[in-house]
């Protein structure tokens, strides 16, 4: 077996192309963007845990059948043309590592799209392509199979990217989804 390689039942991720388009995407995360009813919905559901773990089933379910989404509970969909980096096999979350094809094509599952080159051209169809220059922060290995959705409402992910350069001080996201610091 060469470097590379993936041994028969590795329990690696798959890179995913979603079935929805990004624009559609960007259009529902603005419908849900943390307000009032959405911050007291969250903390209600956190204070009761047999809730809390159905929503997170739920959120599971979609998030996993739309985007092949790992539950890592960071969700970086909104920064990456809703394109999840964490179906890289690799687990990169700031661009394609040095192994992809020319064709676009994922080193470690040559028959799939490079998760970045996915994130990449849908990012930009959608007008999202500045977007890409984000850095996303290191994954916090402890919120893994907690609910991103009310991570989200609750603010406990933001920062979750930063610009990559002075020029770049207020990226598309930011701009767009009213994610600017406050």
């Amino acid at each position: 077996m060469r470097n590379g390689d993936v041994p028969p039942g590795a329990a690696w991720p798959r890179p995913v192309r979603p079935g929805y388009s990004a624009e559609l995407m960007y259009r529902l995360h603005a419908f849900l963007e943390p307000n009032r009813f959405y911050r007291a919905l969250a903390g209600w559901l956190v204070r009761r845990p047999r809730l809390y773990g159905w929503f997170t089933e739920g959120e599971r379910v979609v998030k996993e059948r739309m985007f092949g989404c790992r539950m890592c509970g960071q969700c970086a969909l909104p920064a990456t043309g809703y394109g999840c980096p964490m179906t890289c096999p690799k687990q990169l979350r700031n661009g394609p590592c040095g192994g992809v094809s020319p064709t676009g094509r994922c080193e470690v599952y040559p028959e799939l799209s490079c998760v970045w080159v996915v994130a990449f051209e849908r990012a930009d169809r959608a007008g999202h392509g500045e977007d890409l220059d984000l850095l996303q922060r290191p994954v916090d290995h402890q919120e893994f199979g907690r609910s991103s959705w009310l991570n989200y409402w609750q603010g406990r992910d933001d920062g979750l990217w930063v610009a990559a350069t002075p020029a770049l001080p207020r990226p598309l996201l930011r701009r767009e989804l009213g994610l600017e610091p406050r």
